[in-house]
């Protein structure tokens, strides 16, 4: 049993890595295709810009296999960037989604609602839970996380929704579809609550 965390050159791998190797999840960080489909679970991580991420998934034949993969009810996390190319677009470039959910991804606009805030929204902020989720288990209402984002995900179905997070607006933090799973926050880097959803993440891969 190993996950396999998706590399196409977008951020905070080894990161993730190391704080599945602390919960005692052997993982491997790869692009190859036959390695990605004999995993247990996967995460699709990442940091940078919605259309360069996109691409470079295309071009390295990785749609087809997150496609594959979902389909064979592999779990599956995205993290933060990865999260958001679930969605069918982003507002902040032109670049078709991964259309693996519908909805897209909202720039953060607090002009039109005559707030100050800073964009990007960084730093600890907690979760409000909204649907139960096995992602969530042990995970109480308030529980702080890490964030680092511009964008927020707006799924059409508010039925997938797990928790949201206030900052200006409430926006959807996470998403639970099936085995498909969401989250705008970095869990190895938001401490125990992070490692604890992680460590969820991992005991679903095992069954």
């Amino acid at each position: 049993m190993f996950i396999a965390i998706i590399d196409y050159g977008a951020g905070n791998l080894r990161s993730v890595e190391k704080a599945l190797k602390k919960l005692g999840f052997k993982s491997v960080i790869t692009k190859d295709k036959a390695e990605i489909m004999s995993a247990s679970g996967i995460i699709l991580p990442g940091v940078g810009a919605f259309d360069a991420a996109v691409k470079e998934l295309r071009s390295k034949g990785l749609e087809l296999v997150i496609q594959e993969i979902i389909a064979k009810d592999i779990p599956f996390l995205g993290i933060c960037l990865g999260y958001q190319l679930l969605f069918e677009n982003s507002e902040e470039g032109k670049e078709k989604g991964l259309s693996i959910l519908k909805g897209k991804a909202r720039k953060f606009d607090f002009s039109k609602i005559g707030l100050n805030l800073s964009v990007p929204h960084m730093g600890w902020n907690q979760l409000l839970i909204k649907n139960t989720s096995n992602l969530f288990d042990g995970i109480k209402n308030g529980d702080m996380v890490y964030f680092a984002h511009s964008y927020y995900c707006d799924p059409e179905n508010e039925s997938i929704i797990s928790t949201a997070t206030s900052y200006g607006i409430e926006f959807v933090s996470s998403i639970t579809k099936n085995n498909v799973f969401g989250i705008q926050f970095h869990p190895e880097k938001s401490g125990n609550v992070g490692l604890k959803i992680l460590n969820n993440f991992g005991d679903l891969c095992l069954k």
